[in-house]
């Protein structure tokens, strides 16, 4: 028999698979239609670009880039967040106050080592990011969801919250439900946050895809006006390449040392290579010209969705029309469980991603997220009416 003395510490009992990761492993089957997994269109990738910037870096900065670098990240990258970060959103921040980090999801475990105590309060959207509730749960929080309403996180709520260390939120077409936040509701949470003294942690990985009009301002950029207090998450898997693995963490001053303490423990410094790479392909604008074309792209296959939807699910589910990101957010008929449901629709050939593990606290079993990029909208009128399928056939079966 095989014994261990390994003696696990008590917060590796609040690791916990990804429920997202664990479906993408049923999409593997030949012929499934996955409308699950929250991952940027590989069509998107601007591959030459990539190959050039390669070419470059180790034509003029090999020795530099193969080696040891700043954990705080590559100089010139760091003032191009913060000129990006002015001109796009207004956000007057120093680069000095700019940590490159190893995807943003390195930033939110770098918050939850710096920020959080066992049994503090931790405020989340309802629903929330999956990813942020795995990276905040180690540290021991309690988790206090905030109520909503149709246009999002209710500020009263937040003030009911007084005393919880952070406030996480994606104001920008949030995974997993798309939606964004109006200006008049991002300046009456900011106001609330202030009362109640909580800081404000804005993520913000979908900000730029948006369809028709931008999105309003930042709470990081109103944030000044009110004198709230915010930090900011930004990425660049969603507008350039999720593989490089490459975010970053725009901080208070007060805050940063500690962040970047927290950054060199956890690996030193995000690769030096791929910071380079991005910054030789960003820093003549190639932004403006490549994110329109995934923003139109996107665009045609969110209609492509909105279309199959409306053609194809039965009475009683209720979604409303993104105006950005990846994601449809399906509240369904009372008595169905989406859970339940997930074994029935691969077997249909279709997946899609439960909604209950979004909730931090009160997990609904009647929701499901659909993502709309990686899938074609030939694809997507499949998948979308094997799902409908699906969910009529389950409707049936629930007695009158």
């Amino acid at each position: 028999m095989h014994t261990t003395h390994w003696t696990l510490a008590r917060r590796a009992a609040r690791l916990n698979p990804s429920t997202i990761r664990e479906i993408l492993k049923l999409t593997e089957r030949p012929g499934i239609v996955s409308l699950a997994g929250g991952l940027p269109s590989a069509d998107t990738f601007p591959v030459e670009a990539m190959r050039a910037a390669c070419e470059r870096v180790l034509g003029t900065q090999a020795r530099e880039a193969l080696q040891y670098a700043a954990s705080e990240g590559y100089a010139p990258l760091r003032e191009w967040v913060a000129q990006e970060l002015l001109e796009t959103q207004g956000m007057r921040v120093e680069p000095s106050q700019v940590l490159i980090t190893t995807g943003s999801q390195q930033g939110l475990d770098l918050l939850g080592k710096v920020l959080i105590d066992p049994g503090c309060t931790v405020a989340v959207e309802s629903p929330t990011y999956l990813g942020a509730l795995q990276a905040f749960a180690p540290f021991e929080p309690e988790f206090q969801a905030i109520a909503s309403d149709d246009a999002g996180p209710v500020p009263d709520a937040l003030r009911a919250a007084a005393g919880a260390r952070l406030f996480y939120l994606l104001p920008n077409f949030q995974n997993p439900s798309g939606r964004c936040l109006s200006e008049p509701r991002r300046r009456e949470l900011l106001a609330a946050a202030n009362e109640a003294r909580i800081p404000i942690v804005e993520d913000n990985p979908y900000g730029d895809l948006w369809f028709d009009t931008p999105p309003p301002p930042t709470l990081s950029a109103l944030a000044a006006e009110t004198g709230a207090t915010t930090l900011y998450l930004g990425s660049f898997s969603k507008v350039l390449a999720p593989g490089l693995r490459l975010g970053y963490v725009v901080a208070p001053t007060a805050l940063y040392p500690k962040l970047l303490q927290a950054k060199q423990a956890a690996d030193l410094h995000t690769p030096g290579f791929n910071q380079r790479i991005v910054h030789e392909v960003v820093k003549s604008g190639f932004l403006r010209e490549h994110v329109p074309t995934i923003r139109a792209r996107y665009r045609a296959q969110r209609d492509a969705m909105a279309a199959s939807l409306a053609r194809h699910l039965p009475p009683g589910c209720r979604w409303q029309l993104p105006v950005g990101g990846m994601f449809f957010w399906i509240d369904l008929p009372a008595g169905l469980d989406a859970t339940a449901l997930l074994p029935r629709a691969v077997d249909a050939g279709v997946a899609f991603v439960p909604g209950a593990p979004f909730f931090a606290e009160g997990a609904r079993a009647d929701c499901l997220r659909l993502s709309f990029v990686t899938v074609p909208p030939e694809r997507i009128e499949v998948g979308v009416a094997a799902l409908g399928r699906v969910l009529a056939e389950a409707l049936a079966q629930i007695p009158n």
